[in-house]
Parts: C-alpha cells; sequence; structure tokens
C-alpha cells in the first residue's frame, strides 16, 4: 500500500504499514486516512529542541517523575488516530524502551508549520483533548513568538491564553517553563 493509498486503516495497521516506509519518510493517522508530513525546516528543528530542553529542565528542577519525548513516539487517540506531535510530556513510572505509542500524555506540543497550521489549531486541538490524561495542549508560533496554551482544569472546563513572554506555568505537574523563545 502506497502513502498515497486512500484504504482506511486502524492505528495497527497504520503502524505495520509506517515501519515498512522509507527511513526519513514521516505519516500520522488522521480518523483512519495516512497524512504524509512535511520535511521539517530548521527553524521547526530548533523551536522543537528549546521547548523540549526548557521541558526536561524544569522537570528536573520539579523533581518530577516525568519524561520528555520529541519525535518518533505517537500518541494514540483512538483506534483510527495517531498524531505524532512535536513534542510531549507523560509522567508516571517510564515506558517500556520498544514503545512507539504513548496512550497517556499530559502536555503535547506542535510547533506550527506552515503545513500544519489548520490541523494544528482544529482537529489536532480537539482530538487532543479526547485523552483523558491530556491537561495541556500547547501551539508554538515561531514566526510572531506566540504560545497558544489550551487548559483543561479538574472540572474538565478548557481555557486558552496566549502567552508571548516565554513563561508558560503547567499545572499539574507542577512546572514553569521559563525561555522558551531564547536560544
Amino acid at each position: 500500500m502506497s502513502a498515497t493509498a486512500q484504504t482506511r486503516m486502524t492505528v495497527e495497521e497504520f503502524i505495520a504499514w509506517a515501519m515498512e516506509q522509507p527511513e526519513g519518510k514521516r505519516y500520522e493517522l488522521a480518523a483512519g486516512e495516512v497524512v504524509s508530513m512535511s520535511p521539517e525546516r530548521a527553524g521547526h528543528g530548533r523551536a522543537k529542541f528549546r521547548f523540549a530542553r526548557r521541558l526536561a529542565e524544569a522537570i528536573e528542577t520539579a523533581s518530577l517523575t516525568c519524561e520528555v519525548f520529541v519525535d518518533g513516539i505517537s500518541v494514540r487517540v483512538d483506534s483510527n488516530t495517531l498524531y505524532e506531535p512535536d513534542a510531549l510530556v507523560r509522567c508516571g513510572p517510564p515506558i517500556d524502551d520498544n514503545a512507539t505509542v504513548i496512550t497517556d500524555p499530559l502536555i503535547v506540543i506542535e510547533v506550527v508549520s506552515p503545513s500544519s497550521r489548520k490541523r494544528d489549531s482544529g482537529s489536532k486541538l480537539e482530538d487532543y483533548f479526547r485523552i483523558p490524561s491530556v491537561r495541556h495542549y500547547l501551539i508554538v508560533k515561531t514566526e510572531n513568538q506566540a504560545i497558544i496554551h489550551h487548559r483543561r482544569d479538574e472540572a474538565g472546563e478548557i481555557s486558552t491564553h496566549i502567552i508571548r513572554d516565554g513563561v508558560v506555568q503547567l499545572d499539574p505537574p507542577g512546572l514553569t517553563v521559563t525561555g522558551l523563545f531564547t536560544p
């Protein structure tokens, strides 16, 4: 089956298919349909790395049992949807070294690219909050150095804040992340 095939897949079928694709090609599964991911630009990679590094530093400072993952680890939304966010934080006991999918992220981060802008703030926003463990969804806009922070509270209400100073409070798990737009 090619990457442009219109056959609908389950997450399990997609993972088996994706493992057979050429190295360097990346895909997601949205409502059973394969979505090709565009090649990453340098600025996107830098932003992703910076956010992951700052999150890891904040986790270490707070002495939390959480891990940051960047690229390669997918988030399962349901049996037909699997996304690969730019970064995520998962708390609790470490997952198996061979895991490729996480079902319980606490924080999900997408760095906006021209090809993903609509999906990141549309279907992914809705889908990520279908996962009960997700409390924070950060959409990072590097072109104007803004973070759109969607937060779900204990009652399930979602609030949105636009952050421009590069400081994000993520509670739970109790993180203050600073310097998000400084190298």
